[in-house]
């Protein structure tokens, strides 16, 4: 017995010593999978990842670069490499690898089926089974018909267990006439054709030919298994009794059930509720697996009974996609590419069926669209562009080949063939839609369904669009892109701009009105309101962009996109305030890729008309807009990143003028956290330790009682200059508005501005005589003037003369014009803005206003006026602002900053 022991011992230890103790990890044990299982995790992923990129700059989606990655560490590829295979990939091993896959492939069915709302199907029924239908028929027959010569050359090839025709041809006819939703909701969304007549029709249809398209392959996976007509026969109606079961008794439930536990609010599914419907997923997948049906149907049933109400599909997507796309996925494409042998397409008649099979592939399937799009009445450009995205096959495809590969259907051969095409039209789905469908055809079709155009391009005459004077002297519609971070200071600049609020009448009992004589209310009005006297017609347009991610609930958000927005406290934040404030505000959602930023505000800004486009700078640096209180993150706020990118690329496309605002407390919001002087830390004594870490504080914030606000402009001139100073003089129409406006002039010019001045009247000749008194500043009505040459070209000088000289009466005591003659105009302009602004912590905030760009060179004095806290501006943050900006931001002056653009 001892000797039975002792043997056994030293075999037993060395198996858990590992390699300190001489095991070879490259050898695979099947009592210790997991070490070649994490290599064969990494390697796959890895080679996937570095795939992807650059496949990701053309805009293909990610389930390409896996089975191409599949396809290298295939025998196509490294498996060529000797012994390579047979270490990482060793047959003994591959169960498991299996095994995990189609784990994740039931949860991702489960997240197909969550993407599938049947609300987006039945509000465009009509078009959704016309294209539907036409766009899987057409394909079906065009695929039974070449499944004849696809039998008869690969029927008898290794592999092929089942040799039933009829089965055979069901499958070929599924694989043609398939469609990939998942890929597709990703390509409209890329390619921002959700809104579009096209998006909607292709996201219909697609709806209905996945639903329809699973369900052939359940079909066909039930002949497979069942032997007898039969047997199938019985298989199929359990499978249907199962359906109506789920849809009929368990989404009833199921939905109670997150009623009851609040999971349908806004805070998203509780763990409980996550736990049931993860489990319902793996007990359906079960089941359908256990009754002659594969196991993804039952993952794709319970996603499509879970709620897409208070947004409890996306937050359940969001919860467990990562894990799925990033580890689960990846193994099962790379499956699906190992299986894969190019090498098997060795002679011409294969090259001949791979050349046939992709011409069906395409031509079937975009000629079934296009008709069925076409008779719906859509241009034929539209048209093509239907048939061209329902070919798109993707993973989808992909599933089915694999299943009729795994049940014995298809050879690796055909297996291949039909990869290669796969492949194809997935890749080609993108660019041909580019092509197609770009965006000045969007925009063309758009206003001409909207009658503003005739199909030729000219105007119909039947625009309601009054013609905007070419130079505006205000702004009376606004584009503002609304940002969470920033979103009190952005409400109380636009209230400004609306100028002065009218008085309502005070309420009077609905019984009493009638006590009132029919002129009570004309009589009660003051003599001086008079229908010239009303405050002109104020727009305001929010636009809240959100990036649109790699993930799957991004997509989901973009196809709900109306809903998010109606829930976006954002949006409904900045609508109350347009009703509370009397203001006409419209406020919207839009979930796109970062790239579309820019493009997307600036399309707004054109459909609206708007004069001025508002842009509040980051709080972090960062485009994603979610407030973070860590105070460190500021420190790279002005650092070139995403967000100066999307500046810039806005700046430079601009179709208006253009407003960058960087908040510093204005509005009288945070100016406290700000100042770093009157932040007191709490004791560490009866709870003060809980009350830093909630956020709640001691005390409730108190009004405002100084509800003004200081505006300093320095005027210099150009374009930019012209424009901010008329918005300097909209602004100040506000009462709680006083402005302190100097004109810097700069030495250089040997000729006076007498003659501007004396053009302006009545102020400016007394103005012109107070300036040859003496040195000091003569202040004459609204205007305050100091000796100056004529450092500017004689239109700049005039403008300003003539804008100081147009001051209204009831403006005058509110508004300091000034001009300053100075060699070192940077320095003279912060000097003045720390004189002008910050200068009171009791008020509702000051405000410096600067052109942006300007054709004198003042980069090299920034410098001397820097403070040493000073934040870092990097290179792409200052051609983005400017020199003046620049130099208001290093000085540390104590307002907030709005950088103007002149269109």
């Amino acid at each position: 017995m001892s000797t039975t022991a002792a043997g056994a011992v030293p075999t037993k230890v060395a198996e858990q010593t590992g390699i300190i103790g001489g095991a070879n990890p490259s050898v695979y044990h099947p009592s210790d999978p997991i070490v070649v299982f994490i290599v064969q995790v990494v390697l796959i992923v890895v080679i996937c990842r570095l795939v992807h990129w650059p496949l990701s700059k053309m805009r293909q989606p990610r389930v390409i670069s896996e089975v191409v990655g599949g396809i290298i560490l295939g025998p196509t590829v490294m498996g060529r490499i000797p012994g390579f295979s047979a270490t990482i990939f060793p047959a003994a091993a591959m169960p498991n690898l299996n095994l995990v896959a189609n784990l994740g492939l039931v949860l991702f069915l489960f997240l197909v089926g969550l993407e599938v709302d049947f609300r987006v199907m039945m509000d465009n029924w009509s078009i959704a089974l016309g294209v539907g239908t036409l766009g899987m028929v057409l394909p079906f027959g065009f695929g039974a018909a070449i499944a004849v010569g696809l039998y008869n050359e690969f029927g008898d090839d290794k592999g092929v267990t089942n040799d039933n025709f009829g089965v055979f041809l069901l499958f070929v006819g599924v694989a043609f006439s398939i469609t990939a939703f998942p890929v597709l909701c990703r390509i409209l969304t890329e390619l921002k054709l959700l809104s579009t007549n096209v998006g909607l029709i292709v996201l219909a249809a697609g709806v209905g030919n996945d639903v329809v398209g699973w369900i052939l392959l359940a079909l066909t996976v039930a002949l497979v298994n069942a032997g007898t007509g039969i047997t199938a026969l019985y298989v199929l109606l359990v499978a249907v009794g199962y359906v109506l079961f789920c849809f009929f008794a368990a989404k009833p439930l199921l939905h109670w059930y997150l009623r009851w536990t609040g999971s349908l609010g806004s805070s998203g599914p509780t763990q409980g509720a996550l736990t049931i419907t993860l489990l319902m997923t793996l007990a359906s997948a079960w089941f359908t697996n256990v009754i002659g049906i594969h196991a993804i149907f039952g993952g794709f049933v319970i996603g499509l009974i879970c709620p897409h109400e208070g947004g409890f599909a996306v937050a359940v997507a969001e919860k467990i996609e990562d894990l799925i796309t990033v580890l689960f996925l990846p193994l099962y494409f790379t499956l699906s590419g190992l299986r894969t042998d190019v090498g098997l397409l060795n002679s011409g008649i294969v090259w001949g069926y791979v050349i046939a099979v992709l011409g069906v592939a395409f031509i079937a399937k975009i000629a079934g669209g296009t008709i069925a799009a076409k008779l719906f009445k859509l241009q034929w450009r539209e048209s093509f562009t239907v048939g061209v995205l329902m070919s798109c096959k993707g993973l989808v495809e992909l599933i089915v080949l694999n299943i009729g590969l795994s049940a014995g259907i298809i050879s690796d051969r055909l297996f291949t063939i039909f990869v290669v095409m796969a492949l194809v039209t997935t890749f080609a789905t993108t660019p041909i839609v580019t092509f197609l469908f770009p965006e000045w055809y969007q925009k063309k079709c758009i206003a001409w369904r909207a009658g503003k155009i005739n199909w030729d391009g000219t105007p119909t005459g039947n625009s309601d669009d009054e013609p905007e004077p070419k130079v505006k002297s205000s702004v009376s519609r606004l584009t503002v892109m609304l940002r969470l971070d920033s979103l009190p200071s952005v409400m109380a600049l636009v209230s400004l701009l609306q100028g002065e609020k009218a008085v309502p009448e005070p309420a009077v009992h609905k019984s009493k009105k009638g006590e009132e004589g029919p002129s009570k209310k004309e009589e009660s009005a003051p003599a001086h309101v008079t229908s010239d006297t009303l405050p002109q017609k104020f727009e305001v347009h929010g636009i809240r962009l959100r990036e649109l991610g790699e993930r799957t609930s991004a997509v989901m958000r973009v196809a709900e996109e109306h809903e998010f927005a109606d829930r976006d406290p954002v949006v409904n934040t900045f609508k109350s305030f347009g009703r509370m404030n009397n203001i006409a505000c419209a406020a919207g959602l839009s979930i796109i890729p970062s790239d579309s930023f820019a493009g997307v505000l600036l399309d707004r800004a054109k459909d609206t008309s708007s004069d001025l486009v508002v842009i509040p700078w980051s709080e972090t640096g960062q485009l994603s807009d979610n407030y973070d209180q860590n105070m460190e993150s500021k420190e790279h706020r002005f650092s070139s990143s995403p967000y100066v990118h999307f500046l810039t690329s806005l700046l430079q496309d601009a179709t208006a003028n253009v407003a960058i605002f960087i908040n510093r407390g204005f509005g009288g919001v945070n100016r406290d956290r700000n100042d770093k002087s009157l932040t007191r830390r709490g004791s560490t004594i009866s709870g003060a330790i809980s009350r830093v870490r909630t956020g709640l504080e001691d005390r409730a914030t108190l009004p405002i009682l100084d509800p003004t606000h200081h505006v300093f402009f320095p005027y210099i001139g150009g374009a930019d200059d012209r424009a901010a100073l008329r918005f300097v003089m909209q602004l100040v129409k506000n009462t709680n508005v006083t402005a302190t406006i100097v004109q810097i002039v700069l030495p250089t010019a040997t000729t006076t501005t007498a003659s501007a001045s004396a053009s302006i009247a009545p102020a400016a000749p007394a103005a012109a005589a107070a300036a040859t008194e003496g040195e000091g500043s003569k202040e004459i009505g609204a205007v305050v003037a100091t000796p100056s040459n004529n450092s500017v070209a004689d239109s700049e000088a005039a403008f300003y003369l003539s804008i100081a000289a147009s001051l209204p009466d009831e403006l005058s005591s509110r508004v300091v014009f000034e001009t300053q003659e100075t060699n070192e105009p940077i320095r003279t302009i912060i000097t003045r803005a720390k004189q002008e602004v910050g200068t009171s912590l009791k008020n509702a905030g000051d405000l410096v206003i600067v052109g942006r760009m300007h054709a004198e060179h003042l980069e090299a004095e920034i410098t001397t006026v820097a403070e040493e806290s000073a934040p870092h501006i990097g290179a792409d943050t200052k051609r983005a602002i400017g020199s003046v900006a620049e130099a208001v931001l290093v000085a540390q002056v104590r307002a907030s900053l709005l950088v103007y653009k002149a269109f």
